[in-house]
């Protein structure tokens, strides 16, 4: 199922994450990314403790990411998130990066995983989240 729905949320980059040429560094970026995510499924309908409640987890199976330009101490961040498919136990993410010039300095991809919090073995996703990706269906 492709989905269309997606999400902005901005963060500043923080002194100590930063390296020593002033750049953030480059694995911040994975923290970044899930707090796009985390937001993002918020203002879905669904937070990660809602389903942690319910016994399932979400873990992140694929992580790929380019850099295109760095951000620097204390630039504000806007973090692009989109919910752009499910397969089966898989559900994938999309991100763009853009700095205060609204210039994109990063892209990204995640798949994550619904598995039971019991067994960690894949399942299919909960009914009340399947509900919630149906209204996003890209039709």
């Amino acid at each position: 199922m492709d989905i269309n729905f997606s999400q902005t949320t901005s963060l500043r980059v923080r002194y100590g994450e930063t390296d020593q040429m002033g750049y953030c560094y480059y694995g911040n970026y994975a923290q970044y990314f899930e707090v796009g995510r985390v937001e993002a499924l918020r203002s879905f309908g669904m937070s990660y403790k809602q389903m942690e409640s319910a016994g399932v987890m979400l873990p992140v199976s694929e992580f790929n990411v380019r850099y295109f330009a760095p951000a620097y101490y204390d630039d504000l961040l806007s973090i692009k998130t989109k919910i752009v498919g499910l397969k089966g136990p898989r559900l994938f993410f999309g991100y763009e990066v853009e700095n205060e010039s609204g210039k994109v300095i990063s892209i990204a991809t995640t798949t994550l995983v619904f598995v039971a919090k019991e067994t960690m073995r894949p399942i299919s996703p909960p009914d009340d989240f399947y509900q919630l990706m149906l209204q996003h269906e890209v039709k």
